[in-house]
């Protein structure tokens, strides 16, 4: 047997080996439990109980987990961050961090948390080699982004534009990523509407859904496949495309292989981009006001995405882990202690900003360019965006490597609301038309998923 062949065969041992660890809940459908390393807590008491006289008879913990939750994350995220900034979810077993500098000190803080893979969450970790931070990868992705940008928003401005009832959230946002995505992986157009259907229930099934992840790990096997004689064939006659990039890696473990591909789009972020798009437009056609600004200079398009982030981040919160015990914000905190750092609460946060929960374009207090450090420049604070990782710690215009996924989200929503806007200059929301921001699944992406225009 071959080396890439031994590979091939270890990849899918790791996607099948959860079955040999489950458990099968009342519903009848097996779970995967992943497993930490550890001593775990120390004691029950050290690390659950509470200072007399202190009280979180404020929140009902079911909250972070209701309806009202989904639908408007904001009201309870507010309970927490102005009474309990380091909240202690009973339910959740995590804690709930809500202040802006608290948050952000976690998210650069490589010494005492952690950021877990979603294969971990799949409970598959070994499966694949997450290969996003290769420059080759990086390069020839941002490549052929910007090569295709122009011609795939205007294709897709011109289908909205002849469809019987345009839906920019469904016609636009859902849809560049996707043909963006399979336009860097070069992929034949009739494979795109299979691989998008389990890219996405992929992306879903880390959530701890117990239905969601069988679908999820039945999707990663099926992309697996899919991708082995791919890039066995790109190896052979490699393009400019990202899997060919991948294919002609020289790894010291060995060829890149199917399950590499597979685990390097499965690491990667698929939100900001679908979300902050339909999020934008909400916010600008829900506020005709701010929309005639950028109508009226352009400019504005790049401080409207940069605000969105801010004020509708579609990544509402994101997980860091302990790695030991450690003492924060007033608690002593466990070894593998899940902190649920909020985006939606810390960019909210009225010591930062002044009228937080309005969405301005011309807003000042808030830094319009890509952050650095501890997410800020130019003296001041950035909107804070999970899916797209930690600021950069390269210049914003590197020599050796391309730029940030920070900037190329943003060139991509700038120059597709530049197309929008030339092709219907006067958008705006379809009559009677009432939008609204929901996740469909808890911790899951939190945007516009219909928004009917008129033109």
């Amino acid at each position: 047997m071959s080396t890439q062949d031994q590979s091939a065969g270890k990849d899918r041992s790791a996607i099948r080996k959860f079955t040999r660890d489950i458990t099968v809940g009342r519903n009848g459908v097996p779970v995967a439990r992943a497993k930490t390393s550890g001593e775990g807590f120390r004691t029950y008491e050290i690390h659950q109980r509470m200072r007399p006289g202190e009280t979180t008879a404020k929140m009902r913990p079911n909250r972070l987990i209701s309806e009202e939750f989904l639908t408007d994350p904001y009201a309870p995220l507010e309970v927490l961050r102005e009474n309990y900034p380091c909240y202690r979810d009973w339910i959740g077993n995590s804690y709930w961090v809500t202040q802006y500098n608290d948050v952000t000190s976690i998210f650069v803080d490589d010494a005492n948390f952690e950021t877990r893979p979603k294969s971990w969450f799949y409970s598959i970790e070994g499966f694949g080699r997450d290969l996003r931070g290769e420059i080759p990868v990086l390069s020839a992705q941002a490549n052929r982004i910007d090569e295709n940008i122009d011609a795939i928003a205007s294709q897709i401005v011109d289908d909205m534009a002849a469809s019987d009832a345009p839906d920019l959230a469904l016609d636009l946002a859902a849809r560049l990523p996707m043909e963006l995505l399979a336009c860097v992986l070069d992929l034949p157009k009739d494979d795109v509407p299979l691989f998008v259907e389990r890219y996405w229930a992929m992306q879903r099934g880390y959530h701890w859904e117990p239905k969601s992840e069988q679908a999820g790990l039945a999707a990663i096997e099926d992309l697996t496949a899919y991708f082995d004689p791919i890039i066995e064939a790109r190896r052979a006659n490699p393009g400019d495309d990202m899997v060919s990039a991948i294919a002609t890696l020289d790894l010291d473990s060995g060829p890149a292989t199917g399950a590499d591909v597979v685990a390097t789009l499965l690491e990667a972020d698929h939100e900001s981009l679908h979300g902050g798009l339909a999020n934008m437009w909400f916010l600008l056609l829900t506020n005709p006001d701010q929309l005639a600004i950028i109508k009226d200079d352009r400019r504005f398009i790049k401080f409207s995405w940069f605000e969105t982030l801010r004020h509708s981040t579609p990544v509402v919160t994101a997980k860091r882990f302990a790695l030991h015990e450690v003492e924060r914000f007033g608690l002593m905190l466990p070894e593998g202690a899940m902190m649920n750092c909020s985006a939606a609460a810390a960019n909210r946060d009225p010591r930062i900003y002044e009228n937080p929960d309005s969405f301005l374009v011309t807003r000042k207090d808030m830094c319009q360019r890509e952050p650095r450090g501890m997410y800020r420049a130019d003296g001041l604070p950035a909107g804070i965006t999970f899916g797209m990782g930690p600021p950069s710690k390269h210049p914003a215009v590197p020599e050796d490597r391309p730029r940030s996924l920070y900037a190329i989200n943003k060139d991509i929503a700038v120059k597709a609301s530049n197309i929008l806007l030339d092709k219907m200059p006067n958008i705006g929301l379809k009559s009677g038309a009432s939008p609204e921001l929901r996740a469909l699944r808890n911790g899951e992406m939190h945007t516009c998923w219909h928004l009917p225009v008129e033109f």
